[in-house]
C-alpha cells in the first residue's frame, strides 16, 4: 500500500534529518575535561576543570590526596578521557601564557617524566616565543604559526598523526608523526598563566 504524500515526505526529511545528526556525530571529536588527580602541584583547575593556571608555589603537596596517577616532578595534567581510536579535534585558548607544552601522551606515562621529555608523549612546544615539535627530549622548528590567542589539534589515531592547526584559517601548519601502541589522552604543561581547553568539536571541513 503507497504511502500518503505528507506522510512519505514526513520520513524522507526525518531521515535525512537523522542522517545528518549522524554524520555530526561522527565528525564529532572526543569532549573532555583535564583530571585533576593528576595534576601537579603546582597547577590549579578551574573553569569545570576545563582550565588550568600555574603557581610558582602552587599548593602544599601535604595537602593533595596521595595518589600514584599526579605527576611528581613536572607541571603536567593529563585529561580524562583515552582515545583508541578515530579523528578528533580540540581547541586550547594560549594567549595567556608564554610557556607551555601541548599534545598528547600514553595515559600510562611515567609520572617522574614530563611530556615531550620521553617516547610516550607528542607535543608542540612554545617557548621565548617560538613553536616546536618535541619527542624524546627532541625538539624541531614549527614555522608559520607566530602568537595566536588559540590554536586547535588534530589527532588522527589510525594514521599516527598529530597536527597543529592555524584556527584563524583551519589550516594545518604542521604534521608531527607518532607512534601509537594503546590509549592517548590529551595532554598539557604549563610554566606561567593559563590555558583553557575546547573540545567536544567538529573536525573541521577541510582537515
Amino acid at each position: 500500500m503507497a504511502l500518503p504524500f505528507a506522510r512519505w515526505l514526513y520520513l524522507c526529511r526525518w531521515g535525512a534529518k537523522r542522517l545528518g545528526v549522524a554524520a555530526t556525530e561522527a565528525r564529532r571529536g572526543i569532549s573532555f575535561k583535564l583530571e585533576e588527580k593528576t595534576a601537579h602541584s603546582s597547577l590549579l583547575l578551574f573553569k569545570g576543570d576545563t582550565g588550568v593556571k600555574y603557581g610558582m608555589v602552587g599548593l602544599e603537596p601535604t595537602k593533595l590526596a596521595l595518589n600514584v596517577e599526579r605527576f611528581r616532578e613536572w607541571a603536567v595534567v593529563l585529561a580524562d578521557t583515552a582515545v583508541t581510536s578515530g579523528r578528533h579535534y580540540w581547541e586550547v585558548t594560549v594567549k595567556r601564557s608564554q610557556q607551555f607544552r601541548i599534545g598528547v601522551a600514553d595515559v600510562d606515562m611515567s609520572r617522574d617524566s614530563c611530556i615531550g621529555v620521553d617516547d610516550r608523549s607528542w607535543v608542540f612546544t612554545y617557548a621565548q616565543r617560538k613553536w616546536h615539535t618535541m619527542l624524546a627530549n627532541e625538539k624541531a622548528p614549527v614555522e608559520g604559526m607566530g602568537q595566536p590567542e588559540k590554536v586547535g589539534l588534530l589527532l588522527e589515531y589510525e594514521a599516527q598523526k598529530l597536527s597543529l592547526v592555524d584556527v584563524s584559517r583551519i589550516a594545518v601548519v604542521h604534521i608531527l608523526q607518532t607512534d601509537f601502541r594503546g590509549p592517548v589522552v590529551p595532554a598539557f604543561a604549563l610554566w606561567d598563566g593559563e590555558l583553557l581547553t575546547h573540545s567536544g568539536l567538529e573536525v573541521p571541513e577541510g582537515l
